[in-house]
């Protein structure tokens, strides 16, 4: 079976969270090509219930025994038990790992043709005993990846991470002329993958007026500016540093296509502001596709039926689009 033919896996997220229900309204909503779910069937049936959905959920063992209708669940892990909503459960954190752990090992096995993942809980994740920063880097510890980087997207913006989920303070400590460099060439990757044919890489700076040469800040000149001039010997079409303040009004223009920023709030504040629920989160990097939504489990409306499906949408949308490019 070629890769465009193998179902999605989606994995449900921490289910005391909205993961279930937005997967549940993604299905209702009809999709344009197969998927799977990696989680926990009865939380999805009680979850169907609560929003008066009828869906026909069947439990597999493996991604090829999807059923014909309805919606093929996948747990390689142990049955939960009822989880209140909107509360941080041991249960429902350790769950959510081992619903990812499952789907990468099938995507490795090359029996998914991408993973979508709703949303976790790092504190509930953590309660059930497993201590990793969020799904980036679970993702590339356990497909053994060491260049992989954080994308976030929607209509008007493409931001790319060089720093994840550090402290602040810790930033500036992380940042090498190689690791720079990394993320400009997995920038230009991402828009060859995204069908731009000549991107146009932005790297953003660190300090206040991208240092200012030298007045506010050297990492400008001793390693951002270094690494933009090694990424362009290479034919890549990067430029910087430039302000962050201004870079991400002139990519949302149309001046670039991408943009590199230095650290998790700086790329994704932008990107967030313009629209969570079209935004998608992109792992770049990895042996197969994977994406995600671009908002957290946001217990304080689990629950309630009003979540929004559009960003788990615009991520089973991007994932088609990704995977049929690499096919």
């Amino acid at each position: 079976m070629t890769r465009s033919a193998l179902p999605l896996g989606i994995t449900m997220g921490d289910a005391a969270g909205i993961g279930p229900e937005i997967i549940l309204k993604l299905f209702h909503q009809g999709l344009d090509h197969p998927a799977v779910v990696y989680g926990d069937i009865g939380v999805l049936q009680r979850c169907a219930t609560d929003l008066g959905i009828s869906v026909n959920l069947t439990a597999i063992d493996a991604p090829n025994q999807m059923p014909s209708t309805g919606i093929g669940v996948l747990n390689r892990w142990q049955t939960l038990p009822d989880i209140p909503y909107g509360q941080i459960n041991g249960l429902a954190g350790r769950g959510a790992y081992e619903y990812l752990c499952h789907a990468i090992d099938d995507a490795m096995q090359h029996q998914l043709r991408a993973i979508v993942t709703a949303p976790l809980h790092k504190e509930a994740m953590q309660a059930g005993g497993i201590d990793a920063p969020g799904h980036t880097e679970i993702l590339a510890a356990k497909t053994h990846t060491q260049d992989f980087a954080m994308m976030l997207s929607n209509t008007e913006l493409r931001v790319i991470l060089v720093t994840i989920h550090i402290p602040l303070s810790s930033v500036s400590g992380q940042l090498s002329l190689a690791k720079e460099l990394n993320t400009i060439r997995l920038a230009h990757r991402a828009c060859l993958h995204a069908g731009i044919q000549h991107p146009r890489v932005a790297v953003a700076g660190l300090n206040p007026h991208a240092g200012e040469n030298g007045r506010f800040g050297v990492e400008e000149t001793h390693i951002i500016a270094p690494a933009i001039a090694a990424a362009q010997a290479e034919g890549i079409q990067a430029s910087g540093p430039w302000p962050g303040d201004t870079i991400f009004m002139r990519a949302k223009r149309g001046e670039f296509d991408i943009v590199v920023a230095q650290y998790h709030d700086q790329g994704l504040i932008p990107v967030k502001y313009l629209g969570v629920d079209e935004g998608i989160n992109t792992t770049i990097g990895l042996p197969f596709i994977r994406t995600s939504v671009d908002h957290g489990t946001a217990f304080d409306i689990a629950g309630q039926g009003i979540a929004n499906p559009d960003s788990l949408r615009a991520a089973y949308n991007m994932a088609l689009s990704l995977s049929q490019a690499t096919s």
